[in-house]
C-alpha cells in the first residue's frame, strides 16, 4: 500500500506563532519578552487547561473566552481581539503548501491530523480547499481525542484507511513524533521547509 503522508496544521501547513498572536492583540502585555512570555503562558497554557479542552471540544469558543477572563482578569474585549488575531494568523505557509501539491501531484495519498478547537476548524475548511488538498483529516475537536493520545492516532490511520506503519506524520511537536512513532507511525519532524523537502526527496515521494 502507497505511504499516506498526514500532515498537522499548526506550525506546519499554517502559520502559527503565538507569541506574535498576543503581542499583536495585547501589546500592553508584551511590553518585555519576560512579560510577553508569561502572556503567552496565561493564554494558551502550553495547550493543556482551558485551551486544552477547547482544543478537544469539550467546550466552545465563547467558554474558552470565558474561562480566560475569569482565570487571568483579562478583559473581554481583549480576549475578543486576541480571538480574532489567532484565527487571522492561521495562514497557509506557501512553501509547505507547494509540497504539499507537489506530493499531490505526484498521487501521493494525503491526510490531515491537527489538534483544532471547533470555531477554528471551521474556519480553515471555509477558507481553504482543504476537501482538495486532502482525500480525509481528522481534527481533534470532533473526535474529543488529541495528539499526543495514542487513541487518536489509532482512530486516525482506521479512517484513513492504512496500516500504521503505512502513514508517514509530519509534525513539529516533538511529544506527537515520539508518540506516532510508539503506535507504529513513520514521522518526521517539521523544521522548515527546506528540510521537510529534504526528508520527502530521500524518501522518493517528490523529485
Amino acid at each position: 500500500m502507497s505511504l499516506r503522508v498526514v500532515f498537522d496544521f499548526g506550525a506546519v501547513l499554517f502559520r502559527w506563532r503565538p507569541a506574535l498572536v498576543v503581542a499583536r492583540a495585547m501589546p500592553h502585555r508584551a511590553r518585555t519578552a519576560e512579560q510577553l512570555r508569561h502572556s503567552v503562558r496565561d493564554c494558551f497554557q502550553d495547550y493543556g487547561g482551558d485551551w486544552g479542552q477547547f482544543d478537544l471540544g469539550h467546550i466552545d469558543e465563547q467558554e474558552v473566552l470565558a474561562r480566560i477572563h475569569r482565570r487571568t482578569g483579562w478583559s473581554v474585549e481583549e480576549l475578543r481581539r486576541l480571538m480574532a488575531c489567532v484565527k487571522a494568523e492561521l495562514q497557509p505557509q506557501a512553501p509547505v503548501l507547494a509540497l504539499l501539491l507537489q506530493l499531490r501531484e505526484r498521487g501521493v495519498p494525503l491526510s490531515y491530523l491537527s489538534n483544532m478547537p471547533g470555531s477554528l476548524a471551521e474556519g480553515l475548511e471555509r477558507q481553504n480547499p482543504l476537501h482538495v488538498w486532502f482525500e480525509s483529516g481528522v481534527f481533534s475537536s470532533r473526535v474529543q481525542l488529541g495528539k499526543p493520545d495514542p487513541a487518536i492516532f489509532a482512530l486516525a490511520a482506521q479512517r484513513f484507511e492504512h496500516a500504521p506503519s503505512d502513514c508517514l506524520l509530519i509534525d513539529d511537536n516533538a511529544a506527537n513524533i515520539e508518540a506516532a512513532r510508539a503506535c507504529g507511525w513513520q514521522a518526521e519532524r517539521f523544521v522548515g521547509a527546506p528540510a521537510l523537502q529534504q526528508a520527502l526527496r530521500h524518501r522518493g515521494l517528490i523529485g
